[in-house]
Formats: C-alpha cells, structure tokens, sequence
C-alpha cells in the first residue's frame, strides 16, 4: 500500500510491526518477520533515513507518528506531482510549438498490425488528461471493449468517456453487459443509426482511426496529432454525438438485474397511454396493472417525463401533457 511513496515490501512489513513493538532490535524483527538481519537492516537503514524510524544508542527501534512521519512523504510526493505537472505543461507546449512547424509526415503516423494498433488504443487512452471520445463499430479488431484496460484506469483519474455506438453494435456478444459496467462506472453513451468509421480521441491532442484492412491482410490504423485533420474529427464527433440517442441503465423490479435502453427525445406511446389513463383519474396502481407494468417502472417513467417537462408535481405534469399535446383522445378534449 505504501509503496506509491517509495517503500519497498520489506520496508512496509518493517515500519508496520514497530508500530506495535516500540523499541524492538534488528534481531527480533528479522525473526518476527522472518527475513534476514541484511533484509532488516536495509529496511531499518532506509527507514531511518527517511524519518520513519528513530534509532536509539542501543540499536533499538521505534517507529515515527504515522501521521507526521507518512504525512511528510506524501506532502513531498505531492509537492513532486504538482512539479511534474507544471513541466508537463511546458513541455505541451514545447511540442505544440514544434508540431506547429513540423511536417505532414510528423503529423499523421500509419499504424500496421493488431498488436501494434492495440498499442497504440491503449496508449491514447493513457495519454488522456480531460476527455477520451470514441465511435465504435463493428467487428472489433484490435481491441473488444471488455478488454479495454486502460478505460478503468483513467476513469479513475478523473478522465471523462463519451462513447457513440454503432446500432448494429448492439447486437454484439456481451455487448450490454459491457454498456452497464461503463453506464455504471460514469462513461456517457449514446447510440447512432450509422457511424461513418471507427474514431477515438484524446482531448484536442491525439486521435486514433483504425483504416480497412491492408491488401496484404494486416489491419491498418492513422494516429492523428493536432491538426487540422485532427480537428475535423473533433467537429465530426460533437456533430454525432448531438444526434445520438442516449444509452440509460434501466431496473424494472427491485434486486433485478439492470438492462440498458435508448433514451427518447420525446413521451414514448407508452408513457402517453400512462398520461392517458391518469389523466382520465385511473390511479396509479390500475394504470400499472392494465399496461402491465411493475410500480416502479411506472414511477420510473413519470419521473422521466416531470424531468422532460421540466416540472415538479403530477398537476403540473399534467397540464404540460395537454398543452404540449402528450395525450390525445377524450382527455385532452375534455381540458
């Protein structure tokens, strides 16, 4: 746990067993831990030095405060992080500039072969600082989504994923079960009747477009850095991505296991035969029943359409349905 500030195993089991034995030798932690005396005192030697540990006139040891001793790494690890930081930012910047007066050879790279694209998948990803933004279709070559590694990670790292699906990706093996890991972890999704090619981007920075494949049978792919090329495909995406249809994680009954589904612009038929039979005072339960619906899809849904309408109570709900023309037949006459 501790060695993203610089310990090592042997250092940690060291520190971690002279927190509840103060004062102990070189001798009884090699026992106790059973290492070698060379492994201890090269544990203890490090320790020390970093103020982990105080050494006392008789080759006794005692671990320091956790508190003020780790405290004080971690400050200076994050003092090295923010240091990091602001170099990269000028080394971005460094490398805008040259790419800026580069070549058109430097700014388009061909990528052949599977591993060599996966690489390269990966790489992106893990380049990401803000946004990765992605078409995917079918078939997958490289890389099938459930093997994407790098997705977790930087999710982890505060990177946002939006991601257009191809409709006919749908169909996909383990496909929906991969879209509720992603819905579940943040990742935004939406569906396109076509997309035109597959796409990933990072920030403005880096783009990925895996090509057809070669007439030698090797799959091909263009890695993209910025440019004007670069940001066309940023155009296209945003351009997509604002027709789409969003992908929603949905659970018709308690404890079921969630499914996904296409988010409408608009109240589906469903959701106006719901209104319908509301609005014409059946009541919450028989309005279920006839539609066969459980109670909480039912409630799922109104609370969708007072979101749509940008109201609060059903009384307002139901005004917005007749005046926005939701329900039709008597009920809307009658009002």
């Amino acid at each position: 746990m501790l060695d993203v500030l610089g310990l090592e195993p042997d250092d940690e089991r060291v520190y971690r067993a002279l927190l509840g034995r103060p004062g102990s030798t070189a001798v009884t932690l090699s026992d106790l831990l059973s290492l070698t005396q060379d492994q201890v005192g090269s544990a203890l030697s490090r320790l020390v030095t970093w103020g982990l540990v105080t050494r006392s006139a008789d080759d006794r040891f005692t671990a320091a405060p956790p508190a003020m001793a780790l405290g004080a790494l971690i400050s200076q690890r994050r003092d090295g992080l923010r240091a990091a930081e602001h170099a990269l930012v000028t080394l971005a910047e460094e490398h805008r500039a040259a790419t800026v007066a580069s070549g058109i050879g430097d700014l388009i790279e061909v990528v052949t072969g599977v591993d060599a694209i996966r690489h390269r998948y990966l790489q992106v990803q893990q380049a990401a600082r803000a946004q990765v933004r992605t078409f995917i279709t079918a078939p997958f070559v490289a890389l099938p989504p459930d093997e994407n590694t790098a997705e977790p990670v930087a999710l982890g790292r505060g990177v946002s994923f939006r991601a257009v699906l191809d409709r006919s990706v749908l169909a996909e093996p383990g496909i929906i079960d991969d879209a509720i890991e992603s819905l579940r972890n943040g990742v935004q999704l939406r569906v396109a009747d076509h997309l035109p090619m597959k796409l990933m981007l990072a920030d403005t920075e880096l783009g990925l477009v895996p090509l057809a494949t070669t007439p030698g049978g090797q799959p091909g792919a263009v890695l993209l850095h910025r440019s004007g090329l670069l940001d066309a495909m940023d155009t296209l995406f945003e351009t997509v991505w604002r027709t789409a249809h969003p992908l929603a994680l949905a659970c018709d009954e308690e404890g079921a296991e969630p499914t996904v589904e296409l988010e409408a612009e608009g109240p589906t038929a469903l959701d106006q035969r719901i209104l319908t039979l509301l609005l014409a005072g059946a009541t919450d339960l028989t309005t279920a029943t006839q539609l066969g619906l459980s109670p909480r899809t039912m409630h799922r849904r109104l609370r969708r359409l007072m979101d749509m309408a940008g109201v609060r109570t059903r009384m307002q709900l139901g005004g917005h349905a007749v005046r926005h023309g939701w329900v039709e037949g008597p009920v809307a006459r009658r009002t």
